[in-house]
C-alpha cells in the first residue's frame, strides 16, 4: 500500500511503500546467518499475512521515527525492529518457519488460528 494511501498528504515518506522499505533498506542492512537453526527468512515474505503486517508496522514506525534526530533510530531498533525481527526470523515458531532463503516459499505452511464464531446470545 503506498504511503499516500495511509497518510494522505502528511509528511513525505522516504520509501514509497513497505516493499521498497524491505528491499532497499532491511534486506541490505540486516545480515544474519539464515541457517534455519538460529534464523530464517522467506524471499516471498509478502505471502505471509503476519509478516506483511509486522513489516508494514516496522516501515511506518521507521518513517515516523527517522524525523527524530536524537533517539529516533535507537528507539526504532530497540522498540520496534528487534522485537519484530526476533518473531519474524524465529526458525521454529515464526511465520517463515516452513520456508527457507535457499529453498524459497512454502505455500500456506500453517493454518490460521482456530476461531469459533461469536454468538452474543
Amino acid at each position: 500500500m503506498p504511503a499516500s494511501d495511509v497518510y494522505g498528504d502528511g509528511p513525505e515518506f522516504y520509501f514509497a511503500d513497505v516493499f521498497a522499505f524491505v528491499t532497499d533498506y532491511l534486506a541490505i542492512t540486516l545480515r544474519r546467518p539464515l541457517d534455519g537453526t538460529s534464523a530464517t527468512w522467506c524471499p516471498r515474505w509478502w505471502e505471509h499475512p503476519e509478516a506483511g503486517a509486522r513489516l508494514s508496522a516496522l516501515w511506518l514506525a521507521w518513517e515516523h521515527l527517522r524525523h527524530d534526530s536524537g533517539l529516533g533510530m535507537t528507539t526504532w531498533w530497540l522498540q520496534h525492529a528487534d522485537p519484530h525481527l526476533r518473531v519474524l526470523m524465529d526458525p521454529r515458531q515464526g511465520p517463515f518457519a516452513a520456508c527457507s532463503p535457499s529453498k524459497g516459499h512454502t505455500q500456506t505452511p500453517f493454518e490460521p488460528l482456530p476461531v469459533d464464531p461469536y454468538d452474543p446470545s
